[in-house]
C-alpha cells in the first residue's frame, strides 16, 4: 500500500513501528496516530535472520498495531533495485509477524535526515517516513 492509499488505515490502528530498510542497516522509529509524531530508535545493524530477530524484539517491546516501511523510488517515480528489496522486506514482515504493513514512498528521506544533521541518518529517516505516514491519516 502506498501513501496515497494510507487513508484506509483502520482507526483501531493507533501505534506504529516504522523501518527505513537498508542492506546492512535498518532505521527504526516508533510513533502514534494521536500525536502524529515519531521518535527514533536504535538502528538495527544486521542482515537476514539476525535482522528479523532484532526486529522481533522491537515489536515485542513496542507492541505496535501496524508497521510502516519506506520504499525508495527514483526521482521520477520509477522503481529500482532497492525498491524491490524494500517491498520484499515489507512482505517478509507481514508474513513473519502477522501485522498490517503499510508502504510509504520515501524518496529523499535519507537526504532530508542527513541535511538536518541527524547523528543516525537511518533512524532519522525512519522518523521522517513515519511522520509522513501519520500526517496522511485522518
Amino acid at each position: 500500500m502506498m501513501l496515497d492509499q494510507a487513508l484506509s488505515v483502520p482507526a483501531s490502528q493507533q501505534s506504529f513501528l516504522a523501518f527505513d530498510f537498508g542492506l546492512k542497516r535498518t532505521g527504526v522509529a516508533v510513533g502514534n496516530r494521536m500525536l502524529k509524531q515519531a521518535t527514533p530508535q536504535a538502528t538495527v545493524v544486521a542482515e537476514g535472520d539476525a535482522r528479523f530477530a532484532l526486529i522481533e524484539k522491537r515489536i515485542k517491546e513496542w507492541t505496535p498495531d501496524a508497521l510502516v516501511v519506506g520504499v525508495p523510488f527514483h526521482p521520477d517515480g520509477a522503481p529500482h533495485e532497492n525498491t524491490l528489496r524494500a517491498q520484499k522486506f515489507a512482505r517478509q514482515l507481514r508474513g513473519r509477524f502477522g501485522l498490517s504493513v503499510y508502504e510509504v514512498d520515501e524518496r529523499y528521506s535519507t537526504t532530508e535526515a542527513i541535511s538536518s544533521g541527524a547523528k543516525d541518518a537511518d533512524a532519522a529517516s525512519a522518523c521522517i517516513i513515519l511522520e509522513q505516514f501519520l500526517r496522511s491519516l485522518p
